[in-house]
């Protein structure tokens, strides 16, 4: 079992109340057959609750109720299984190409009892005409430039992008205003979430569409 620290703990029950169980489940697939296929490397482990699951639920705080979500390039389901376990209201499409990952994401939202997921084999630009979504996330995909290219599409000309980034936000923003805009992009705001539970809260870079 992955060792917590007791303000880890005491994060995770407030993120995921009721569903905690969930998540320490998610943590193992994580630790065990996420490390073996590849899907992170054993340093990452120690620190799996607070630079990974938890950087990732706290961006629950910012999607609204029931909204249907796809996670753009979901690899080992980082954000995307955090907030689906988080969040059971809402609808959540892993987007994610490579087919190893995919194996693995499905036995883990098998294993889970996920019924509010589903995986998709793809990229992002390929499966446009499949997924309209009210939200798009993703996390370590590439630099805001190209991101807001494989995201805002995804709306359809309505709903947010939330972007997982670090302390360069601000600077990828302005590098990016101007493709953002052409993409359709109304208002970007670099925003920090979970700062009630976490030592460090995660930044998110929001694009808000038509």
């Amino acid at each position: 079992m992955v060792e917590t620290t007791p303000a880890e703990l005491d994060a995770a029950r407030a993120v995921f109340g009721d569903r905690l169980n969930l998540a320490q489940r998610y943590v193992e697939h994580l630790a065990t057959s996420g490390m073996e296929r590849g899907l992170l490397g054993p340093r990452e482990v120690p620190r799996l609750w607070s630079r990974h699951v938890l950087n990732c639920a706290v961006v629950a705080e910012l999607i609204p109720a029931n909204a249907t979500v796809a996670d753009v390039g979901s690899g080992a389901g980082l954000p995307g299984l955090c907030l689906a376990i988080a969040r059971p209201d809402l609808s959540m499409t892993l987007i994610e190409p490579l087919e190893r990952r995919v194996i693995w994401l499905n036995e883990v939202v098998a294993d889970l009892g996920l019924d509010n997921v589903k995986v998709l084999r793809g990229r992002a630009e390929q499966v446009v005409d499949e997924v309209n979504v009210d939200v798009a996330t993703a996390r370590a995909v590439s630099a805001l430039g190209g991101l807001a290219g494989l995201t805002v599409p995804l709306l359809h000309g309505k709903g947010q992008v939330l972007a997982i980034k670090g302390r360069s936000a601000e600077e990828e923003v302005q590098k990016a205003a101007k493709a953002i805009r052409k993409l359709g992009g109304r208002e970007t705001a670099v925003l920090t979430v979970g700062a009630d539970v976490l030592e460090e809260p995660t930044t998110v870079v929001r694009i808000s569409v038509g």
